[in-house]
C-alpha cells in the first residue's frame, strides 16, 4: 500500500492512498488512526488527494546515504567503486517533501540532481542479519540526493555538500508492497530525461547496505537509507523543475529556487 504523510488545515496525519490519476475523481486518501510504524486501522474518512498537502513521507531522525553504489556513476565522476561502502549522513533539516522548493545554496555554483531509491525503516534495529532485513523495512520512496558538487570536490567531509537545507527531497509516499531488486529509476529536468537506470545495477544490494549500516549504528522507525544513484548526474539551475520517478512508487517533483 501507499502510505502518505499529509497536512490539512494545520493538522498532520498519515493516510493510505487509493486509486490513481486515471481513477474517476482522482486518487483519495483514507486517513489512518495512529501512525504506520505499528498496527493501525483505516478510519474510513476519505479525502481527495488534491485537497491535502503532501509532506515528506516520514520525518527521519537521520538519513544514511550510500555513495558510489552504481559503477557507471562512480566512473562518470572519475572514481573507482570502493572496496567498502561509502557512507554519509544528510541531516533531518535537509528533508523536504513533494512540491517543496530546493533552495540553491549561496556557497555553491554547481548543484547536481541524483535520483535514488530510498528505504524507509519500520522498526528499531541493530546488527540486522541478512535474512531479517525485510523485517525491518516499512517500504520505499523516491529521493533526490541533491549535491553541491563543487563543494564536494573541495571539502573532505561532505556535510555541507550534501547536507544543506532542502538537499533531500523525499516522496511522494512510502510504498510498502514492492520488490526493490530491479526497478526503473528516471530523473527528468524540465521534462527532459537526464538519468535512466535500474536498481539491479547497484553494486551492493539493500541487504548488503542495511547489514553494513546496522553493524555500526541503531536505526529508528522512520529513518531513511539512500541507496545510490545511477549514471547521468548533472547540473540544476534556478527555475528548473526536477522529477524523480521510480517504477512501482511514483514521481517526486521539486522546483529549484533562488535563496532570498
Amino acid at each position: 500500500m501507499r502510505i502518505a504523510r499529509f497536512s490539512l488545515d494545520g493538522n498532520v496525519g498519515f493516510g493510505v492512498v487509493e486509486g490513481d490519476a486515471g481513477t474517476e475523481g482522482g486518487p483519495v486518501l483514507d486517513i489512518i488512526k495512529g501512525h504506520p510504524f505499528a498496527d493501525f486501522e483505516r478510519s474510513g474518512q476519505k479525502l481527495p488527494l488534491s485537497q491535502v498537502r503532501l509532506l515528506p513521507p516520514v520525518l527521519p531522525n537521520k538519513v544514511v546515504a550510500i555513495g558510489r553504489n552504481y559503477a557507471e556513476h562512480a566512473k562518470e565522476l572519475g572514481n573507482e567503486v570502493p572496496e567498502t561502502p561509502v557512507t554519509f549522513f544528510k541531516p533531518s533539516t535537509s528533508v523536504i517533501g513533494p512540491g517543496d522548493p530546493i533552495v540553491y545554496p549561496s556557497f555553491s555554483s554547481e548543484v547536481h540532481y541524483e535520483a535514488e531509491l530510498a528505504v524507509v525503516i519500520g522498526r528499531l534495529c541493530k546488527d540486522v542479519p541478512r535474512e531479517r532485513v525485510k523485517d525491518v523495512i516499512l517500504g520505499y520512496t523516491c529521493a533526490n540526493d541533491v549535491t553541491a558538487r563543487d563543494v564536494q570536490r573541495t571539502e573532505k567531509q561532505w556535510a555541507r555538500a550534501k547536507g544543506f537545507d532542502s538537499s533531500c527531497p523525499l516522496g511522494p509516499w512510502t510504498e510498502t508492497e514492492l520488490d526493490p531488486a530491479d526497478l526503473g529509476i528516471m530523473c527528468t529536468v524540465n521534462g527532459e530525461q537526464r538519468q535512466l537506470g535500474r536498481t539491479a545495477e547497484m553494486v551492493r544490494s539493500i541487504e548488503d547496505v542495511i547489514v553494513h549500516i546496522t553493524e555500526a549504528m541503531t536505526l529508528l522507525p522512520g529513518d531513511v537509507i539512500l541507496t545510490g544513484t545511477p549514471a547521468g548526474v548533472g547540473p540544476l539551475n534556478v527555475g528548473d523543475e526536477v522529477a524523480v520517478t521510480i517504477e512501482g512508487i511514483g514521481t517526486l517533483t521539486n522546483k529549484v529556487i533562488k535563496r532570498d
